[in-house]
């Protein structure tokens, strides 16, 4: 799998894309998507970065998230 970018060497991101029925790699920093093979397929468009901050917009919208904060468990293991 296609982790880090051969250009920039940052980290990429699984992104299922139902219109070319795979799962496409981007990395964050290049803007450019992978197939599993390594391969570099295109840059992510305008459009597409709007609609994922809408989604991200709305999820924050929507989700209540809690302000407490967690604590970790103590001798479980």
């Amino acid at each position: 799998m296609p982790l880090f970018c051969k250009q920039c060497n940052s980290r990429r991101l699984p992104e299922h894309h139902e219109a070319e029925k795979q799962t496409m790699w981007l990395c964050k920093k290049c803007k450019n998507f992978a197939d599993m093979d390594d391969v570099i397929l295109r840059e992510q468009t305008d459009k597409e970065r709007d609609e994922v901050r809408r989604k991200q917009e709305e999820f924050e919208k929507t989700t209540p998230l809690s302000n407490e904060k967690r604590v970790r468990r103590k001798g479980v293991n």
